[in-house]
């Protein structure tokens, strides 16, 4: 698939790497002289540019690849928004082959929080998962090396690695005092995006981990899977759900819904630039529905449960959801390295801006330590609760 102008619905996270702000694009404008075109404002940059080739002391520390990779991080941060990014093209090989399924690493979905590296949540079946780690633990430390200090990149590109290879985490687990150590051998993470699973009641239980390429189709199949188990009502979980790519969210909301808005796109100013809608003829567009969310469920996932929830489609059962309301295009350059710009915001059905908010839950029913630990889903049981009695 062409990945080229991609429009992607993402929070930063570990399985999908977003910020890195290293790459050759500055570098090779410069040297065919496109400084020229740009605009005046960048002359400053070209003189500090010759006047380090021709003054500085320690010529041979000057690397102009180097002096590129930080001339574009600055570019980046001077934006403060944390969503544009720039990726070399080692890395945007690695973001899309994540896209396309698979990756090798320990299977965490990551963030930074107030200045810690902390788990959204571990993928089912994966390392991470089995070695224990949990939804809001913290990372203090990667092989020994405070996470403190860190930028989410650096802490990425330190868990990530060759399948087969160990790495040991220092790990404060949500509601305790004392780290413990974790050790956890990296896999190859083949992602199922889809899993079903019949619960009494001829109810379907269907998680969505994310948005990958093949989400839609996977949705599609599992759908079919349900119906032909004589599924009569769905509950559709979205919690720790990250986000992905826009066109397979719009996909999936399609199998739910009858036609009607998904999602507008608008500037900065809240002018609508585009529209999305449904198609008509769901899979499951007249099966009675609840949806799950938490504080995890952000980007894509907020955008199909903002739609369920203002058509009347479906109650939204859990707790508030993470408020991620822009949206990234990938804009592939020419030497295999990417941009993902911040290029619109999006409001839901009913004009709802969720950057900063995010939707709030009909039905708000929180999870607790205590309940995880007895292994209780108390939203999962209101939701049960609600497709058999309507209320």
């Amino acid at each position: 698939m062409n990945r080229k102008n991609q429009l992607v619905t993402l929070l930063v996270v570990l399985l999908i790497l977003l910020s890195f702000g290293i790459g050759f694009g500055l570098s090779q404008a410069l040297s065919d002289g496109a400084h020229e075109e740009v605009p005046p404002e960048f002359d400053t940059l070209w003189e500090v540019w010759q006047s380090l080739s021709e003054d500085y002391v320690n010529k041979e520390a000057l690397d102009p690849e180097e002096l590129t990779q930080g001339a574009i991080k600055g570019l980046i941060e001077a934006l403060g928004d944390p969503y544009t990014a720039y990726l070399d093209p080692e890395t945007y090989d690695l973001v899309w082959s994540q896209f396309e399924g698979s990756f090798e690493g320990i299977g965490a979905v990551v963030t930074m929080e107030d200045g810690e590296l902390t788990v959204i949540s571990p993928i089912r079946g994966t390392p991470a998962e089995r070695q224990g780690i949990r939804a809001g633990d913290r990372i203090l430390e990667i092989s020994g090396e405070a996470t403190s200090g860190m930028t989410l990149t650096e802490a990425v590109l330190k868990i990530r690695g060759p399948k087969g290879t160990a790495i040991t985490l220092l790990i404060l687990h949500r509601g305790e005092t004392e780290p413990v150590e974790i050790e956890i051998t990296r896999a190859e993470i083949d992602i199922d995006t889809v899993y079903l699973e019949m619960l009494p009641g001829n109810i379907a239980h269907i998680e969505i981990i994310h948005f990958s390429l093949r989400t839609d189709q996977e949705v599609s199949s599992v759908l079919d899977d349900a119906l032909r188990s004589g599924a009569t009502a769905i509950i559709l979980d979205l919690r720790g759900n990250p986000g992905g790519l826009l066109n397979t969210v719009i996909n999936v909301a399609d199998e739910f819904l009858d036609g009607g808005t998904i999602l507008y796109q608008a500037d900065d100013d809240g002018n609508v630039i585009e529209e999305w809608k449904a198609s008509s003829g769901g899979l499951a567009a007249d099966l009675p529905l609840a949806v799950l969310v938490d504080g995890g469920s952000a980007s894509g996932s907020e955008v199909l449960a903002g739609a369920l929830q203002d058509h009347g489609r479906a109650p939204l059962i859990g707790t508030t959801t993470y408020g991620k309301g822009s949206v990234q295009l990938i804009r592939e350059l020419g030497d295999g390295s990417a941009l993902y710009v911040t290029s619109a915001r999006w409001l839901t059905p009913n004009g709802h801006l969720i950057e900063g908010q995010g939707l709030t839950p009909d039905f708000e029913v929180p999870i607790t330590d205590e309940d995880l630990a007895q292994g209780i889903d108390p939203q999962l049981e209101r939701a049960i609760d609600y497709i058999q009695t309507g209320a």
